[in-house]
């Protein structure tokens, strides 16, 4: 290559290069189509595995299902759960031991996926969103999960709400997670390309240079998750945000749990929800898919970059919820399991009744 630099004119250098740039853009652009397709085949197959199991439900268990003993109007079986999963939260790991307990607990995994995973819906894609999830007996009982923010079924008239779950993660390392996810992926699919791929910079280098993936304003995600979808929720450091998201959190959800203490959070869902989680704790002990999510090339920041950002007041307030999440999973905790010897255990039931009239 060298000779032939020096052998051709600088013209010809010049047409050579635009050429292969040319080349370059053209390839990156049939590969931005692949993906696009491989996307739209993804829907498609999932879209026909829907039809399929609902032809299934309707043709064979058409006798079953109108049986009282199976009716879907009341019980066990007409709960639907929704975990509006926080990116970088574990979520990925928690939702595999859904998907490993479905078929044994006999019950549907429905992943919400969002374009752009944009975690607000127009209001059509709500009323839609709420028909789906109340009507759609063939799917019930039914676990969904997306990265979508906190939808409140009672606007919409609905009998029945689902039963609302999540998990939080302390703000900066859920940033710091986030930022290596979107440069280096993670072990679960390796080989995927990520947004912002080949850019080495590492978190502290960009908290030193005052980029915007490591900006205070990355870290407003956890409050408007829980708050919702109304437009306030969206307006970084809105006060009145946090105090949303803290009073859904206290009244809208059953169980919010931690990504530092995972299991205890696992452990509590069985005992509440054994028709969704029963063998989740064992499988979350033994099982394979547990910690099967790590993101790769993640390197801890140092005391000087954590402190840069806790200067700001975005911090301030996803940390003031975060710690308010913490003291109220520790209380409920308090109140449902113990330890001895290491391990924890579940209290047994301790309310009874007595006094019954009238006396047959």
């Amino acid at each position: 290559m060298g000779l032939l630099r020096v052998m051709m004119p600088p013209k010809l250098q010049l047409l050579a290069l635009l050429a292969f740039a040319v080349a370059m853009f053209f390839l990156e652009n049939q590969i931005q189509k692949l993906e696009e397709s491989k996307g739209k085949l993804e829907r498609a197959i999932a879209r026909h595995e829907v039809r399929e199991i609902e032809q299934r439900h309707t043709h064979d268990g058409l006798r079953e299902r109108d049986s009282p003993a199976v009716t879907l109007s009341e019980g066990e079986d007409d709960i639907v759960i929704i975990y509006n999963r926080v990116p970088k939260t574990a979520s990925t790991s928690f939702t595999n031991i859904a998907y490993d307990l479905c078929g044994k607990n006999h019950y549907h995994v429905l992943h919400i996926n969002t374009t752009k995973n944009n975690p607000v819906m127009s209001i059509q894609d709500q009323v839609r969103f709420v028909k789906n999830v109340t009507e759609w007996r063939e799917m019930k009982p039914a676990f969904y999960h997306g990265h979508v923010s906190f939808l409140d079924f009672t606007k919409f008239g609905v009998k029945r709400k689902p039963i609302y779950i999540n998990v939080i993660r302390d703000p900066i390392e859920r940033l710091v997670s986030y930022y290596y996810f979107l440069r280096f992926g993670d072990d679960y699919r390796p080989g995927l390309r990520r947004r912002k791929q080949g850019d080495k910079k590492t978190f502290d280098e960009c908290v030193s240079a005052g980029g915007s993936d490591c900006a205070p304003e990355k870290l407003w995600l956890q409050i408007p998750f829980f708050c919702g979808h109304y437009s306030e929720c969206w307006n970084v450091g809105s006060q009145w945000a946090l105090e949303q998201a803290k009073y859904n959190l206290v009244n809208e959800y059953l169980l919010v749990g931690l990504t530092e203490e995972l299991e205890d959070f696992v452990m509590m869902l069985e005992a509440a929800l054994p028709r969704f989680f029963k063998g989740a704790t064992e499988l979350y002990k033994t099982g394979k898919k547990s910690h099967l999510r790590k993101t790769s090339e993640k390197k801890p920041p140092t005391k000087e970059s954590i402190a840069k950002l806790q200067q700001s007041d975005i911090w301030k307030m996803e940390n003031e919820f975060y710690e308010f999440a913490l003291e109220q999973f520790q209380f409920v905790r308090a109140h449902a399991v113990r330890e001895k010897d290491g391990e924890l255990y579940l209290l047994a039931q301790n309310f009874f009744y007595e006094k019954i009239y009238p006396k047959n």
